[in-house]
């Protein structure tokens, strides 16, 4: 093959060919090289400064992912940590607490009392769920409450015994010592004042409020683990002795259901058999123990 007819492009042709004509005029060969290495050098800065940006905002976007997440995680551990406080006593117990103010509790089976972790700071509010005690520490600019799903009890400094188990059809709040005011949630600007040795009823239905004296130690020697009946009817007494005592009870005749009885009982010293077996000596049922279940009929 005759090589003279091939083409031969030197290094300073493909130099001069990326410049214009006017530039070759203008500079030097070796200034126009030195114009061409600048250009390729600003190329390349370009690029690292794009890759530099994406990087950047990479390391930025990835920095805001991390502070939503921990932000996220900071609010939930600082609500885990703010949760309600709640106490309970199951069935067969009792329980004894005393409160950040120093007020007393005690919790008798089958209850629960729910309250802030901020208790005592701005307010002084708890939740009651079944029947409690209540030694109130006195405190004049913070008021004590007590709410349950059907009463609000307000006092400053006093002794009361509240029960509102959901099964009940009263709420009952016995006055001790000191004075509370009380109300329906049904009607909330309806408030009652009572004094010692009253009581309030509340009816659920429809929110009235009853008054009335009574003996109110009567109402709080559950604390103290006596059984007092007070002429109170067989199912009331029977949700009493299943809290008390851990068991089931079944009535097996509605008819029965109106009977009412009398009895003081110590549960220490008396089991649930002597318990049963003295309010079945009136002869007005009988009962059968079946380990944890009892039957009267």
């Amino acid at each position: 093959m005759d090589n003279s007819n091939r083409i031969h492009i030197s290094d300073e042709e493909i130099l001069f060919s990326s410049v214009s004509r006017e530039e070759l005029a203008s500079y030097g060969s070796t200034t126009a090289f030195t114009h061409f290495l600048d250009r390729v050098d600003r190329s390349k800065r370009r690029k690292r400064r794009f890759v530099y940006g994406l990087s950047s905002f990479a390391a930025l976007s990835l920095l805001a992912i991390v502070s939503v997440l921990s932000f996220r995680a900071g609010r939930s551990d600082i609500e885990s940590k703010m949760a309600d406080i709640k106490i309970e006593a199951p069935s067969g117990s009792r329980s004894k607490m005393t409160l950040p103010d120093g007020t007393v509790v005690w919790l008798n089976a089958g209850s629960s009392l729910t309250y802030s972790q901020e208790f005592g700071v701005n307010d002084r509010q708890v939740t009651l769920n079944g029947e409690g005690y209540f030694e109130v520490t006195h405190k004049e600019t913070l008021p004590f409450q007590v709410c349950t799903n059907n009463v609000r009890v307000r006092v400053l400094g006093t002794k009361f015994n509240l029960r509102d188990y959901p099964t009940d059809p009263e709420a009952v709040v016995s006055l001790e010592e000191g004075r509370v005011a009380m109300s329906s949630l049904v009607n909330p600007s309806e408030e009652k004042h009572l004094k010692p040795n009253q009581k309030g009823a509340v009816d659920k239905e429809n929110g009235t409020i009853t008054i009335e004296s009574c003996e109110s130690s009567n109402y709080m020697q559950w604390i103290n683990g006596r059984l007092i009946f007070d002429g109170e009817a067989l199912p009331v007494i029977i949700e009493d002795i299943e809290r008390c005592y851990n068991v089931n009870i079944t009535l097996s005749n509605e008819k029965l259901a109106g009977l009412r009885f009398y009895g003081d009982f110590l549960r220490q010293e008396q089991t649930l058999g002597e318990v049963m077996n003295a309010l079945s000596t009136t002869g007005k049922f009988k009962y059968q123990i079946n380990g944890r279940d009892i039957i009267i009929y």
